[in-house]
């Protein structure tokens, strides 16, 4: 259900680099992805939501998934996937919202967390983060590999590494069972150009391949 690699759309990131929303998904589909997540931790505009709107159409002209972050109503409203964090509506409260067609994603941080959600109507489990990172100004407690490994143990649902993953440390999650890593930071190149963030999205997705291929061992 997932591919390697999990392109996240961060608008505060975007907004810190000063690159149009757009542009940057277009350049991810351009250059490989399969599932793309919109995450937006401020205030819902009518504007953040016609993008949401424009965004998950051009992923379904693209032929890849689209998620929206937190917002069940958002997702609702534009025939979307859903990731759900701890602290929003529980997976079973968001089915209401969305229906049992679309997918949902629940982010776990710990092993008793992991244990908890198996009783959930989710459809993959994300789990970290694994390495330090700056994408949240709260983050939870660093995980580890050895701790991925262990819960790759507690589930059978498609797993999503998340936090601090980087193009240099992406296999180490892959071979501690992750089927997928969720990538913000080094999606973006610097200075910021929607073309050379295809062709890092392009370097990710064979990475991707080449793991798959074995020639990373």
């Amino acid at each position: 259900m997932l591919p390697r690699v999990y392109p996240i759309l961060d608008i505060a990131t975007l907004r810190r680099l000063e690159a149009d929303p757009f542009q940057a998904a277009e350049a991810l589909l351009e250059g490989g992805a399969r599932i793309l997540q919109l995450r937006h931790k401020e205030f819902w505009s009518r504007e953040m939501f016609h993008l949401a709107h424009r965004l998950a159409t051009r992923c379904r002209e693209a032929g890849s998934r689209f998620v929206i972050n937190d917002r069940a109503d958002c997702a609702a409203l534009t025939g979307s996937g859903l990731h759900l964090g701890q602290e929003d509506l529980t997976p079973e409260d968001a089915r209401i919202v969305v229906g049992p067609l679309p997918v949902v994603g629940f982010s776990t941080h710990s092993a008793e967390q992991m244990q908890a959600a198996a009783g959930e109507p989710v459809d993959y489990v994300a789990f970290g983060p694994v390495f330090p990172t700056a994408s949240k100004e709260q983050p939870s407690p660093t995980v580890g590999l050895e701790q991925l490994r262990a819960v790759r143990e507690i589930t059978s649902r498609p797993l999503v590494a998340i936090g601090g993953i980087t193009r240099e440390n992406a296999a180490l999650c892959w071979a501690a069972g992750a089927d997928s890593v969720a990538v913000i930071a080094d999606l973006h190149p610097v200075p910021w150009s929607a073309a050379a963030m295809r062709q890092r999205m392009t370097e990710w997705r064979r990475l991707g391949e080449q793991f798959d291929q074995g020639l990373n061992l």
